[in-house]
């Protein structure tokens, strides 16, 4: 079976449940990270006899799968993770988490049980088809732990990780080409994990010569393994305090490099301890404030750019307005023309802290012709995701075009003059809202309107982008009051219906339709190549693109919203997931029936599709690429509805069962003596109509048992009959897999599948911001549905009613 990654993604935190309790995350996440490496290093041993790891005998996963259930394995897999160590050169990199530790991991029986479980969970994993081109499965498997290590961990141990989408943002906007060459090299001062750097490497075709400098030691050997996990095993990666002792220098020089980027701690106190030598970082800016680091960092990056470099690092807003020495350094900055850019992030994005961030986009290249800062307010493009905030898909690719493109945008982008920066009602404060509002224009009340009555035009021609893709449905709307003002010709009730059925609004949707259409015909016979060679990284990349630039002349869509409903069908692992089942295993074994995995001792269960048999002779299936529910659709889909049919019978006939109680089963009901603990079964029932007829009770009394055995024969019968087609359905479906052509399965997943769900998902957008303008029609219609004077004259009429009923109750007015 393929290694899907959701199911990696599953394992994996399956194997963090195991710790916890005997320690906090910030702690076990180097001993899942540990394993995951051996694993990862071992199976691609395995796979490719010239792999850069050499894993040694006694050091493999095979060697740990041998120590479970032994007496002393936390001894046992010390020694065979240092072997591994000792045999590459990772001392200190891979052997820093102690599995013989009874204070983490228990005493004697407990850490024999936990850790062999811990391997057992590993164990089923096979990275040997992980790739780093294209589509590497366990780099993000490592991205995703790290991530939900950085959110367990809190604000205190958050630093060692940038969020990936952050990251891709800055990959894409310091100016890296397809033709970048290998030796191009990138540096990150404060690397963390080293995520950043990776995502960096990966904007290039060709790769990039990687450095980087971590103070932590911890988080140094992540940022190594991480390196290794990567396929970027000659990373150049040192430990030390970047500010006080830099690893890349020459003497008191600091090394250059062509792009660097940051996500340095933001306003370190302690920047300057131990601080003897500035290495010319602040010559000619100033010297930062004692107290705050963040132009610390900022111009060491500065420093370590070549005469043509570029980088971004990720800053507090408070670099960008903060005054005394930081202003003056803002301004020789500015001056020397090194800021290209800056881009402003929602709030909470980060680990590490909740406060908005922004990055600054660096370019020494033709600094002194620039003559003015492309600045984005990005805050407003975010999704939540639990207590963090995160870019999405749409989000990132966005601040991409629009920055690499330079496109100024109302209230999102604007390329400011250095003029207008400098002006000294500015003073060269870099605040975004200086320059951008982005607030949401002021939904104004019209009094003329109030008072003599109509809608203002004015909002009417606010929905203009409707207006462009639906031509003729304001007229249809709308009439004319007088000049500026118009009137809504149908009640306000009736807005909805007369717009999702005007023919204008079908034809818009066919048109959306027809363009998902002709996109997916054009890369159908593409996505019926996927193979052992795709690359899933490339694939959705050049699918996504085409699907956004189809839709930019679309009116009222916007492009950025249909990419996200295929990015999100994609990240969300379903199709991501499918096109992996179809790379490992082809398209009839990726399609084939599989029984469901269960095993209680390793905490493994998967929910299955389809259940075949009952009870303890049930047999269980999975069935990932092709549910059963598309096989039905496709090919039983007169059985379906006949079992709808026989399922809405049996819950009506439980409805009567229900009805015939409540109006009998009660004190004094004729179903009164058959009543035990508030409930009548059909046995209650039975054994009361025995005992009426041989006592001759009421002869009402037994019709009613006789009546209430019947409505429970009924249910009964109902419900096997609907079991009985559910079961047969089943094991026809079950047979029909094994019958399936390739082409039928392709037909299935390509058509049924993937095009159908994407169609279904953009057919929501245009659903959703056509409610969006029959909810804006609607309240323009309430708002001004009635005058001031028909209001007062209401009033009036509502005084004299209360005035002649007080009178007539000799109420004096």
């Amino acid at each position: 079976m393929a290694l899907k990654k959701s199911d990696l993604y599953s394992s994996l935190w399956k194997s963090c449940d195991e710790l916890r309790g005997g320690m906090d995350a910030s702690q076990y996440k180097d001993y899942i990270l540990t394993l995951l490496f051996v694993k990862y290093v071992s199976d691609k041993a395995k796979a490719d006899p010239n792999s850069l790891i050499e894993v040694p005998h006694g050091g493999s996963f095979d060697d740990l799968i041998k120590l479970k259930g032994k007496a002393n394995i936390g001894e046992e897999i010390n020694v065979a993770i240092r072997r591994l160590a000792d045999a590459n050169d990772l001392q200190g990199v891979i052997n820093n988490a102690d599995f013989d530790d009874p204070n983490k991991l228990g005493d004697g029986k407990a850490m024999q049980d936990r850790l062999s479980k811990l391997i057992g969970i590993f164990q089923d994993l096979d990275f040997s088809g992980s790739r780093a081109e294209g589509d590497d499965l366990l780099g993000d498997a490592y991205e995703y732990l790290m991530r939900h290590f950085a959110t367990e961990s809190g604000k205190s141990k958050g630093q060692f990780y940038t969020p990936a989408e952050v990251s891709r943002v800055m990959a894409q906007v310091i100016g890296i080409k397809p033709n970048t060459p290998k030796r191009t090299t990138v540096y990150d001062p404060a690397c963390g994990s080293g995520s950043l750097l990776l995502k960096v490497a990966d904007a290039a075709p060709n790769g990039l010569t990687i450095y980087g400098q971590e103070k932590d030691n911890a988080t140094w050997a992540l940022s190594k393994m991480n390196m290794i996990l990567h396929g970027n095993v000659t990373a150049d990666i040192r430990m030390g305090d970047t500010i006080v002792d830099p690893k890349f220098r020459s003497g008191d020089t600091l090394d250059t490099f062509d792009f660097l980027v940051a996500n340095p701690p933001f306003s370190v106190k302690s920047w300057t301890n131990g601080l003897e030598n500035e290495y010319g970082r602040f010559d000619g800016f100033g010297r930062p404030p004692e107290k705050n680091g963040d132009y610390a960092f900022l111009l060491h990056m500065v420093k370590s750019l070549k005469s043509t470099g570029k980088g971004a690092v990720i800053l507090p807003h408070g670099v960008l307005f903060r005054g005394h020495a930081e202003a003056t350094i803002r301004k020789e900055l500015i001056k020397r023309g090194y800021i290209k850019g800056i881009i402003g992030l929602p709030p909470n994005l980060f680990y590490g802290t909740g406060i908005p961030a922004c990055i600054i986009v660096l370019d020494k290249a033709d600094a002194q012709a620039r003559t003015g800062i492309f600045m984005i307010d990005a805050s407003k493009g975010f999704i939540k995701d639990g207590n963090k905030n995160r870019l999405r898909p749409r989000d990132i690719h966005q601040i991409v075009d629009t920055f690499n493109k330079q496109v100024e945008i109302e209230r999102y982008a604007r390329l400011v003059p250095l003029k207008e920066i400098a002006d000294p009602k500015n003073d060269y404060n870099l605040n975004i809202p200086r320059y951008i509002d982005s607030s949401e224009p002021e939904d104004l009340q019209d009094l003329h309107a109030h008072l003599h009555g109509g809608i203002p035009n004015r909002d009417i021609d606010a929905l203009d982008d409707y207006w462009k893709a639906f031509p003729s449905l304001r007229s249809t709307l709308f009439s004319e009051n007088r000049p500026g003002y118009s009137d809504l010709t149908i009640d306000i009730g009736s807005v909805q219906e007369t717009v999702l059925e005007s023919a204008k609004f079908k034809k818009f949707a066919a048109d959306v339709d027809a363009v998902v259409d002709e996109w997916f015909a054009a890369h159908r016979s593409q996505l019926a190549k996927i193979d052992e060679n795709t690359k899933p990284g490339e694939l959705i990349g050049e699918i996504s693109e085409d699907l956004l630039a189809r839709f930019k002349a679309m009116p009222l869509l916007d492009e950025y919203d249909v990419y996200e409903q295929l990015m999100t069908y994609w990240n969300d692992l379903t199709m991501h997931d499918d096109v992996f089942m179809l790379m490992n295993d082809g398209w009839l074994g990726a399609a084939k029936p599989r029984k469901t995995i269960e095993d209680k001792d390793r905490k493994l269960s998967e929910m299955p599709d389809l259940i075949v048999g009952s009870g303890r002779s049930a047999t269980k299936y999975k069935m990932d690429l092709v549910p059963p529910s598309l096989m039905i659709s496709t090919y039983y889909y007169e059985t379906a509805a006949d079992i709808d049919k026989l399922t809405a019978a049996a819950e009506e006939a439980a409805r009567a069962v229900e009805e015939y109680l409540e109006e009998h089963a009660v004190e004094d009901g004729l179903l009164a003596e058959a009543v035990d603990d508030d409930k009548i079964t059909k046995a209650l029932a039975a054994a009361r109509l025995r005992v009426a007829k041989r006592e001759k009770s009421d002869p009402d009394e037994v019709k009613a048992l006789e009546h209430l055995i019947g409505l429970y024969d009924a249910e009964a019968t109902a419900k096997k009959e609907a079991k009985d087609l559910q079961a047969e359905l089943g094991a026809t479906v079950l047979k029909e897999y094994g019958q399936l052509s390739e082409d039928d399965v392709k037909n299935l997943v390509l058509d049924d599948k993937w095009r159908a769900a994407v169609k279904e998902r953009i057919a929501s957008e245009v659903n959703s911001l056509t409610l969006d303008l029959v909810a804006r029609i609607q309240q323009l219609g309430e708002r001004y549905a009635q005058t001031v004077g028909a209001l007062d004259s209401e009033i009036a009429d509502l005084k004299a009613k209360v005035a002649g009923h007080l009178a007539a109750m000799g109420v004096p007015s």
